[in-house]
C-alpha cells in the first residue's frame, strides 16, 4: 500500500471510531446509583471518607436521609451541607444560600455554623448518642 492510502485509511478509521464513541456516549449514558454514594471530605485536619451505604437501610445503621439532611422545605432536598453552611462574603450580612429558603429578617442576627462545625456536631453527636461509629479524630481524619 502506498503511504498516502495508508494515511487516508488511518484518518478514516480514527474518524469512524470517534463517531462511534460519541454516539455510544450519547446513546448509553451512565445511570445514577440507586443509593447515594461515598464522599471524601477534604480538610486541613485530613481527609474524611463518608459512605452513605454504611449509614442507610438494612445493611447499615438504618438511619433515614432526613436525619442528616434537614431542610425547611416540605419536600426532600438533599443538598450537600456546604451549600448552606458557608461563611458570608464581606459585602453580605447573610450567606446567599440562606436566602434560598429564608427571608432575611428571619435569620438576621443569627449565627450560621461553618460546614466543618455542623458536620462535627452532627456526626460526632450521633456516634456518641448511639455508641456507633468513631468518635476520635484520627479514626475519621486520614492524613
Amino acid at each position: 500500500m502506498k503511504p498516502k492510502k495508508e494515511l487516508q485509511l488511518a484518518y478514516t478509521l480514527a474518524l469512524t471510531l470517534l463517531v462511534v464513541g460519541i454516539f455510544s456516549y450519547a446513546a448509553f449514558p451512565a445511570k445514577a446509583p440507586e443509593q447515594p454514594f461515598r464522599i471524601m471530605f477534604k480538610s486541613v485536619a485530613g481527609k474524611v471518607f463518608f459512605d452513605h451505604q454504611t449509614h442507610l437501610g438494612g445493611e447499615g445503621y438504618g438511619i433515614d436521609c432526613s436525619d442528616c439532611h434537614h431542610h425547611p422545605q416540605e419536600e426532600a432536598d438533599y443538598r450537600a451541607c456546604r451549600e448552606c453552611h458557608q461563611a458570608p462574603t464581606d459585602d453580605q450580612m447573610v450567606p446567599a444560600a440562606c436566602l434560598d429558603c429564608h427571608e432575611s429578617d428571619e435569620i438576621e442576627g443569627s449565627e450560621m455554623s461553618k460546614s466543618v462545625d455542623a458536620l462535627h456536631a452532627q456526626c460526632i453527636g450521633c456516634h456518641k448518642e448511639y455508641e456507633a461509629g468513631p468518635v476520635d479524630c484520627t479514626t475519621c481524619h486520614a492524613l
